[in-house]
């Protein structure tokens, strides 16, 4: 692919292999040449093995776990392209970790998510792909353009094929939960998609040490709910959620979509052991070897970020990438 005299070259480091993989396939490129290994102390070792003067490179790498590992793994490719002469460097982050901390909660807390920006910038980044930031906000913490891809079309479109989308739909029983009052604006745009309505888990602690309170508002009785997040961790707040709509609210059945499947910790026993009966998720995080939950139906994000780079490469709208 050649256009404005630049040329692609996308790399990828060991957070997302598979999905990097991908992303190269539907553009039709190969991934570039690229060691990346640790010497023996722990310290991230990179070699780029092929010319990217000139170039427009993309670095695929999520920053999920190990954290550290791959978020200084992005920082050391970044600078290798950058001593390179690379033309241009994007950072494809699927997953933006160290996004959780993105203002003072507490006094005397870091703001993890624009040290992090700041060292993306300062290794050299031109701008950044992204999707489902934690906080939009956190666009603003770079003096880089920042393109922000949203994981609703993709989970939208999917769910709309589902047996369970259609049944309930004809019997007008589907409504969209926000799993608290955080996720609210996610879930209404999820709700305008499917055209269904709003309802919303309200998470009360009335003292310390003592059980949370669950209210629901809205009226999910005889419902089947669709409980949409953007980020699911330790699955605590999804799955006490999807208890809450069963046991008090009296729902009939509960589906869950989310774009990052972080899933530490008792996540997968959580959800194994849940109301929740299918969760649909996209693959910005890459699972481990071995891992298995029955519940889960992967999407992938892959055919949005291929597109995205096309549109960075070619300087064209992003709004045309959704249609």
């Amino acid at each position: 692919m050649n256009v404005h005299g630049n040329q692609i070259k996308l790399f990828a480091g060991n957070g997302c292999p598979k999905l990097a993989k991908e992303i190269a396939d539907n553009l039709g490129l190969p991934l570039g040449k690229i060691e990346v290994g640790k010497f023996s102390d722990g310290e991230c070792s990179v070699h780029i093995g092929e010319t990217v003067r000139g170039s427009d490179a993309y670095v695929i790498q999520s920053t999920s776990y190990p954290v550290n590992d791959n978020l200084m793994e992005l920082l050391v490719i970044i600078d290798a392209l950058k001593r390179a002469s690379a033309g241009r460097i994007t950072a494809v982050v699927p997953y933006f970790g160290y996004a959780r901390q993105d203002r003072k909660a507490r006094p005397r807390d870091p703001i993890t998510a624009k040290l992090v920006a700041d060292m993306l910038m300062a290794a050299g980044a031109d701008r950044l792909l992204t999707m489902d930031l934690h906080a939009n906000q956190i666009q603003g913490f770079f003096n880089i353009p920042v393109d922000h891809l949203v994981g609703i079309p993709i989970l939208g479109n999917s769910i709309k094929k589902r047996p369970f989308f259609k049944e309930a739909m004809a019997n007008d029983e589907l409504i969209v939960v926000s799993p608290d009052v955080g996720s609210v604006g996610r879930a209404r745009t999820m709700g305008e998609k499917l055209g269904v309505p709003l309802a919303i888990v309200d998470k009360r602690r009335p003292k310390a040490n003592v059980m949370e309170v669950m209210n629901i508002v809205g009226d999910v009785r005889g419902k089947t709910c669709l409980i949409v997040d953007d980020m699911i961790d330790t699955a605590g707040t999804i799955t006490q959620g999807a208890k809450a709509l069963v046991e008090v609210g009296g729902a009939k059945k509960v589906y869950a979509c989310c774009t990052h499947g972080v899933l530490s910790g008792p996540a997968c026993d959580r959800l194994e052991n849940s109301y929740i009966e299918k969760l649909y998720m996209l693959n910005t995080i890459e699972q481990p070897e071995g891992f298995h939950l029955s519940k889960l139906v992967p999407l992938t994000v892959a055919p949005i970020f291929a597109k995205g780079i096309e549109s960075v490469f070619s300087d064209s709208p992003f709004s045309t990438i959704y249609d």
